[in-house]
C-alpha cells in the first residue's frame, strides 16, 4: 500500500496519503484523523518523543508494524528519515462545505507546480484565518509527501478542495465572491483596499461579501479566463530591481491585508 500511495493516482483513488515523521504524525492524530497503520524502524524509540508517539497509536487502535531501519529509509521520502510512516485518510472536503459565509476569504491556487510551494500556501491559508482553499488544475497534490510536510499539519485541518474551472467559476459565482487576482501589471494592493476591500469595488461592485484570492503559476501567473472572470486584479509592488516574490510569500501578504479588512 504504501509503493502505491506514492503515486499520485493511487493516492486519489484510494483516498489515502502517507505521513510521514514525528510531528507530522502527530498533527494527524491531534486532528482526529483516521490512520489504517504505521511502519516504524528502531530508532524511532530513541527518543522520549518517538516512545510517546508509539505510545499513542497503539493508544489509538492503530496497527504498528515494526521494519528494518533499511525498509523505512526505502520507503520515506525524506533523506534522513525518522523512523516513522503512516497511512491516514484526510477529510474529503466539497465545495459547499467551504464555510466562506458573507465576509470570509478563500484562497484560489491556480497552476502552482511545486508541491512545497502548494503545501506552504495551505499553511498560510490555514496560520491567516482564510475560509479554505480551491486547488485549481495544474497544482501539484495536496497530498504528495512534500506538500503535507510543507503543510505542517494544516491541510488536516484547513478545508482544502481540489475543482475544475469551470466547477470553479460556477461556484464562485453562487456564493457571491469577488475574486481577486495577484498580476504584476495589476493595481497596487494599497489602493485596491482603499477603493474597493472597505466599500464599493470597480464598475461599482461591492466587495463586502466574500474574496477569493487567486495566486497563479510561479512562472505564467494565473491563466487568461481566470484573470478575466476577476473583478480586480491587484499587485505588490516592490523594491526597484526585485522581480518577483515568492507565490507563498506573495499569498500570505494578500491574504493578510483582505483579511484585516474584514
Amino acid at each position: 500500500m504504501l509503493r502505491d500511495l506514492q503515486r499520485r493516482k493511487a493516492r486519489g483513488r484510494r483516498g489515502l496519503a502517507i505521513v510521514e515523521g514525528v510531528r507530522l504524525i502527530e498533527e494527524a492524530l491531534g486532528a482526529g484523523l483516521k490512520f489504517r497503520g504505521a511502519l516504524v524502524a528502531p530508532e524511532l524509540d530513541r527518543t522520549a518523543r518517538g516512545s510517546a508517539l508509539r505510545a499513542e497509536l497503539e493508544r489509538h487502535a492503530v496497527p504498528v508494524e515494526q521494519v528494518s531501519a533499511r525498509t523505512l529509509e526505502q520507503l520515506a521520502d525524506t533523506e534522513t528519515p525518522q523512523g516513522i510512516l503512516a497511512v491516514v485518510e484526510p477529510r474529503k472536503w466539497t465545495a459547499d462545505e467551504l464555510p466562506v459565509g458573507d465576509r470570509g476569504v478563500a484562497l484560489v491556487i491556480d497552476g502552482v507546480q511545486d508541491p512545497g510551494n502548494v503545501g506552504t500556501l495551505i499553511r498560510t491559508a490555514h496560520a491567516l484565518g482564510a475560509a479554505g482553499t480551491v486547488v485549481l488544475r495544474g497544482s501539484a497534490d495536496v497530498l504528495s509527501p512534500k506538500a503535507l510536510r510543507a503543510a505542517m499539519g494544516a491541510t488536516f485541518r484547513h478545508p482544502v478542495v481540489a475543482l475544475d474551472d469551470g466547477a470553479f467559476i460556477a461556484w464562485a459565482r453562487k456564493r457571491g465572491l469577488t475574486l481577486w487576482a495577484a498580476a504584476a501589471d495589476g493595481a497596487p494592493l494599497h489602493r485596491a483596499l482603499a477603493s474597493g476591500g472597505k466599500g464599493t469595488g470597480e464598475g461599482g461592485r461591492s466587495d463586502t461579501g466574500p474574496i477569493g484570492v487567486i495566486v497563479g503559476n510561479e512562472g505564467a501567473g494565473i491563466r487568461p479566463h481566470l484573470n478575466a472572470v476577476s473583478t480586480r486584479r491587484v499587485a505588490i509592488p516592490l523594491a526597484q530591481g526585485a522581480e518577483s516574490l515568492n507565490v507563498a510569500v506573495a499569498a500570505g501578504i494578500l491574504l493578510y491585508e483582505v483579511l484585516r479588512g474584514r
